[in-house]
């Protein structure tokens, strides 16, 4: 592991061009219009969890098609109101574990909704997942998720996630115990990049938590590292070997400089320098990119992709008492 991108002075000030389609926009909202069609039908069933100062829900909501999405809903038990709410999305392969890993949030008094992400979470040294993909793609793909119906953005496997994600938000407004004007969004690598997605798409987040994000500035990373998960579409690309151009097209409507243009709220980023795979050159791509101009970005010299760790989520936790005096 070594310092293989850009100096840190030149990352600072990185912005590149954003090569984003002209039907962006009418992409998205064509997509979430449509998968407002069906019903939300957030269920919240109590879980025994064997916890005595939490409540744990086992949650589930109709995401993309309808499909149902499952979750952890995560509460202080003696909260005296509605409290702020988490929403945590999850790195690549993992799952939504159990409710006893994700208890930093409830013990500062919010609550956590923790959302599965479709087909993940049967990955071995990942936490295990509880949602299917009925959407399994329509085209060649290469193992893992990246290339899964890559060859048109209306069949890309992150077209689903990110719409679950958005759905997500509102179910757990729809909770009595939540705060909906405190909702914050919050994840880490593949987690990281559907939390600047859901921040570009709703303009209702109080704030988002962004740890070296995943699924940003493709072309680049694909150029610049040799790892998974970005290689998944390296791999693709050596075979199918004239779809180049539909591929980043496709990739285009996904990229997470777009929607970080777009987002309305503050943000909290990290970023590890010796980080080979999401490197630090598409994570500061994002962040300068973010439109809300509240904004920061711890630095980790000398971390790969475990980035700050637990020692950033004590900074976490502190930015968020910070934000807006939340």
């Amino acid at each position: 592991m070594a310092l293989f991108d850009m100096p840190l002075a030149e990352m600072r000030a990185y912005r590149p061009e954003r090569a984003e389609p002209a039907d962006f926009d009418a992409f998205w909202r064509s997509t979430l219009d449509q998968a407002a069609g069906h019903d939300l039908a957030a269920e919240f069933r109590p879980y025994d969890a064997a916890l005595t100062e939490v409540e744990v829900y086992d949650a589930s909501f109709a995401g993309w098609g309808g499909h149902r999405i499952s979750g952890w809903f995560i509460v202080p038990k003696h909260a005296a109101g509605p409290v702020p709410c988490v929403m945590h999305y999850i790195g690549y392969g993992g799952g939504r574990g159990t409710p006893h890993d994700h208890l930093v949030w409830p013990a500062s008094g919010r609550a956590v909704f923790v959302v599965d992400t479709r087909g993940q979470g049967a990955t071995s040294g990942n936490n295990a997942g509880a949602t299917a993909d009925p959407d399994g793609g329509v085209h060649p793909q290469s193992p893992g998720f990246m290339t899964r119906g890559i060859l048109a953005p209306e069949h890309y496997y992150y077209r689903r996630v990110f719409t679950d994600a958005v759905r997500a938000v509102d179910a757990a407004k729809s909770h009595p115990a939540v705060d909906p004007g405190r909702v914050y969004v919050s994840g880490g690598s593949q987690g990281g990049g559907i939390t600047t997605a859901v921040a570009g798409l709703r303009g209702d987040v109080a704030a988002a938590l962004v740890d070296v994000p995943f699924l940003t500035h493709f072309r680049r990373a694909l150029e610049i590292t040799n790892d998974d998960p970005y290689q998944e579409i390296v791999r693709f690309l050596k075979t199918q070997r004239n779809a180049d151009e539909q591929v980043f097209r496709t990739l285009s409507y996904f990229d997470g400089q777009h929607f970080a243009a777009r987002a309305a709220c503050p943000a909290l980023y990290s970023v590890a320098l010796m980080d080979q795979t999401c490197p630090p050159s598409t994570v500061f791509a994002s962040y300068n990119h973010w439109a809300h101009p509240e904004k920061s970005i711890e630095i980790y010299p000398w971390n790969g992709h475990e980035g700050g760790s637990a020692e950033h989520r004590s900074v976490q936790l502190r930015w968020l008492k910070g934000v807006g005096g939340v």
